[in-house]
């Protein structure tokens, strides 16, 4: 008698726990010819408000860790990402069809792209702050501070790459990261929560959602305590939800997520911080 195959679930990703959407429902995960590989969580609204409450309360813990430190853990971060290049490249082929030499090109770029934020955690002060002169008796500083709650908006493709790249700026910023995944390639962006839990991050800073956009969208870029939005695919509608609550969206270019060499990291991080300016009496 021939057996079922048991088909994994998946979990969603909150608040540093994989986690069932709370409405249970989920979404048949296929691979390029169709066939159906697992099942992906179905996130809701309010699955959504779980996950912006879970980055909000991390928020205090991860900006207030020194620089120097977010770096430490970004780049683990890297280094548990490494330890898995084989087989998330060969998942990679696998689901969506792509050469393995490609999908390993993919994955490696992922690494980079954690290393080299890695490497602007301690840098950002000394190349975005300043000290300004002023015609009065004090010191007039300028620095740069995170924004707070940053919602990503993965592209569809590459799903992993595209995943690391876009939540990678915010979290050397010292921001914390709500990402909506891949909705067509959600299972390796998902497998993502192992990765950024053996790499020392901590509980809440970054949390993936899967589903359907159109469900998703609307309450993460009108949510109220969302202080940012990175949308690469330029979407109108983001920027008309977000407008309601005053968010800040920016929209980086996908092109060149290949090539780290090619990626200007710090404009990228920089749309992702406020300029804090500070008074301060000479000689007290």
């Amino acid at each position: 008698m021939s057996r079922l195959p048991v088909v994994k679930t998946y979990k969603l990703y909150l608040g540093g726990a994989f986690a069932r959407s709370e409405s249970g429902r989920h979404v048949a995960a296929t691979d390029h010819a169709g066939n159906r590989v697992a099942n992906a969580p179905r996130a809701t609204r309010k699955d959504v408000r779980d996950a912006v409450r879970a980055a909000r309360g991390a928020l205090p813990g991860w900006q207030g860790r020194t620089a120097y430190n977010r770096g430490q853990i970004l780049y683990r971060f890297a280094e548990a990402l490494e330890s898995r290049a084989d087989e998330l490249a060969g998942e990679t082929a696998r689901l969506r069809g792509i050469e393995p030499t490609a999908a390993r090109a993919e994955i490696e770029a992922a690494v980079d792209h954690a290393v080299h934020y890695a490497g602007w955690t301690d840098k950002l002060h000394a190349v975005l702050g300043t000290v300004n002169p002023v015609a009065a008796p004090h010191f007039n500083f300028t620095m740069p501070e995170p924004t707070g709650v940053v919602g990503v908006l993965a592209p569809e493709e590459p799903d992993v790459l595209g995943l690391v790249a876009e939540i990678l700026p915010p979290l050397a910023a010292g921001n914390v990261v709500v990402a909506v995944v891949s909705e067509r390639w959600p299972l390796l962006s998902l497998h993502l929560g192992e990765v950024l839990g053996v790499a020392d991050v901590p509980a809440g800073v970054v949390n993936l959602l899967s589903g359907l956009r159109s469900e998703l969208v609307k309450p993460l870029a009108g949510h109220r305590d969302v202080d940012a939005i990175v949308d690469p695919s330029g979407d109108p509608e983001v920027t008309k939800l977000a407008a309601d609550s005053v968010t800040r969206v920016t929209r980086p270019d996908t092109s060149n997520y290949l090539d780290v060499d090619r990626i200007d990291g710090l404009t990228r991080i920089e749309g992702l911080v406020e300029l804090k300016t500070a008074w301060h009496p000479v000689g007290t």
